[in-house]
């Protein structure tokens, strides 16, 4: 009897080992007294993405991101030297929010409430009346923000000595994401929405395949097939914090007339990019950001934390040049729409699990081997959650 040997990766004994079987506590799904420690563990103090460059292409851009997680808005700005600043969107006379609008083009932003002026490189400039004032105007900068870039991808880290720099951070992926087309965008997709459950439950959603053929039949025809069923990853990789996976693909999808005409006309644009199209590593950046490095779907989706039971989505597909024709419009659009529909599909259910856990009726969940992404993630959060406690407790403070 011939038994075909399945075509995804199973996971080492030593991978199990080291990330561990056992239950996982439910509470740190729900509760919001773990949310208030990861805020100060995690999101105060990891790098974390904002943006990409293609939105402020110029000397003179900016942006505005709002981060609930930390509780602050975040201003970008690019200088007249190309130099990408960041700052905490607070006037330094009383702490009006300086700038309302999300983009634009400016190198002042004047404060609404009395009319303090800064630069794009966050300078004090002008202020009426200053001499009324016991400060110099050097001592009344925009607080800075650390800010790199790798692969377009705008990172800022809220800790005022960030104890690694970005490439640091990223370790051996920061290469791999530079050779991705995001690097190279000049333009973007992008849908925005908001889920009624917590961050990582969210997270973990988009990081196992186990769920494709019950909650997306027709993606799940596309992910999985006889030899996989459930289109599990070839591979894993783990790069603490972070971790990726190469994504397998069933070479005999049932597709419709409609996505084999779309998918055709992408991989027209692809090939003329210069990009590969059998590209398919994804990559889990932590906390919160993941990234499809397939040229077919150049694809990111920020999962920011707006309260312990709140997430915000953002997620988007990047383009190299502008739509300069009808079949360029159309292959982005259907791109677009199908990313759309997928994750239409997905936010019921996510919701769905949030209500659930919410109940306390489990003191764990399970985690079975090709959900090993999502009990990587836990361990991590979970491993600075505990560490900042102990941080905390040696200075003297409450638990």
């Amino acid at each position: 009897m011939n038994v075909s040997t399945p075509k995804f990766a199973p996971v080492s004994k030593d991978v199990l080992a080291a990330i561990g079987t056992d239950p996982v506590p439910a509470g740190p799904y729900y509760q919001p007294e773990y949310f208030e420690l990861e805020r100060e563990a995690i999101f105060k103090r990891s790098w974390i993405q904002i943006g990409h460059a293609c939105e402020i292409p110029e000397p003179g851009s900016f942006m505005v991101r709002p981060f609930e997680a930390a509780n602050t808005s975040i201003l970008v700005t690019r200088t007249k030297d190309g130099a990408i600043k960041a700052f905490h969107n607070v006037c330094t006379h009383r702490g009006t929010q300086l700038v309302d609008e999300t983009s634009g083009t400016r190198s002042r932003f004047s404060c609404p409430y009395h009319a303090w002026t800064f630069s794009n490189e966050g300078d004090l400039v002008s202020a009426p009346d200053f001499e009324q004032f016991y400060v110099d105007k050097n001592q009344c900068s925009l607080p800075a923000i650390a800010v790199d870039v790798c692969a377009g991808f705008i990172f800022i880290n809220l800790d005022k000595s960030p104890s690694q720099s970005l490439e640091e951070y990223l370790g051996p992926l920061a290469g791999e994401l530079a050779g991705l087309p995001h690097a190279e965008a000049t333009a973007f997709s992008e849908y925005v929405y908001e889920v009624a459950a917590n961050w990582k439950l969210t997270y973990d959603n988009f990081q196992e395949n186990y769920h494709l053929r019950f909650i997306h039949p027709r993606s799940g025809e596309a992910a999985g097939g006889p030899e996989n069923p459930f289109g599990y990853p070839v591979k894993y990789g783990f790069h603490d914090p972070h971790r990726s996976q190469t994504i397998w693909s069933n070479p005999k999808p049932r597709i419709t007339p409609f996505q084999g005409f779309a998918f055709g006309k992408t991989a027209q644009f692809v090939l003329q990019d210069g990009f590969r199209l059998d590209a398919k590593e994804y990559f889990g950046i932590f906390p919160n950001l993941f990234i499809l490095g397939t040229a077919m779907t150049p694809f990111s989706q920020f999962i920011q934390p707006i309260t312990h039971n709140r997430t915000r989505s953002v997620i988007r597909l990047y383009w190299i040049g502008e739509d300069d024709s009808a079949s360029k419009r159309f292959a982005r659009e259907a791109a677009m729409a199908t990313a759309l529909d997928i994750h239409s599909e997905d936010r019921a259910v996510i919701e769905a699990g949030q209500r659930g856990l919410a109940s306390g009726a489990l003191s764990h969940i399970h985690f079975m081997s090709q959900e090993v992404l999502c009990r990587h993630l836990f361990n991590q959060v979970n491993q600075r959650v505990e560490a900042f406690k102990a941080e905390r407790l040696a200075r003297g403070g409450a638990l």
